[in-house]
């Protein structure tokens, strides 16, 4: 099998893990209970020094870092036409997918675990609290475009990697307080998103609500 994806149950392998799907890629999804720290056992680190999901394996190379798995599949699948070729619309699509990936993603880090960036519990607090704040301001940012866009997803009609982040993201937020339904667009896109069969099936393998805000 040319494919193997590391991936962790609602974490941001999530979406190479729906490209996957989406192509219809023959792939051995290995999960990795990231809750226990397999993630942090020798015979992953010696796959990723990170320590951290995806990995995607091709052909026996191993390939870490959610935008270049996300391109490389793009460039294996380009049937799929889930990003723009060329141009300045393939520089804006990549433009908010690194934005997800290095803005809103690090935010969400510093709200789950603060105690990467400190030991003391009263900063760790303020830091979970400002980043909080924050991360409700990226959520209404996307809505804002997603709403602005006025399409089913976020390139138009296909599935893109932007969909499924944003559909992650959303998750995220939803398990701090902020609820989905008070970003309209943002909230019916990701409902889209996840009723697509492909997306439908990586829900259940990976056993995630969409809506954590409505489990509290």
């Amino acid at each position: 099998m040319r494919f193997a994806l590391y991936y962790g149950p609602g974490a941001c392998s999530f979406v190479p893990h729906v490209l996957l799907e989406a192509a219809g890629a023959e792939f051995e999804p290995r999960l990795l209970k990231l809750h226990k720290g397999e993630q942090r056992e020798p015979e992953f680190l010696a796959i990723n020094p990170n320590g951290q999901v995806p990995v995607l394996v091709d052909d026996g190379q191993a390939i870490n870092q959610i935008v270049a798995i996300c391109l490389h599949l793009d460039a294996c699948f380009p049937e799929q036409a889930w990003l723009p070729t060329t141009g300045v619309a393939r520089a804006q699509a990549l433009s908010w997918l690194l934005w997800m990936n290095s803005v809103v993603h690090p935010t969400f880090t510093h709200i789950f675990m603060p105690g990467k960036f400190t030991s003391d519990e009263a900063a760790q607090q303020s830091i979970k609290a400002h980043n909080l704040a924050l991360y409700g301001q990226h959520l209404q940012r996307l809505n804002d475009e997603i709403a602005q866009r006025g399409a089913p997803f976020w390139l138009g009609e296909r599935l893109s990697p932007l969909d499924a982040y944003s559909l992650t993201l959303t998750r995220w937020g939803s398990m701090f307080g902020h609820d989905p339904v008070s970003f309209p667009a943002l909230w019916a896109l990701v409902q889209r998103t996840a009723a697509l069969p492909a997306v439908a099936r990586v829900i259940e393998r990976e056993r995630i609500r969409i809506n954590m805000h409505a489990a509290t």
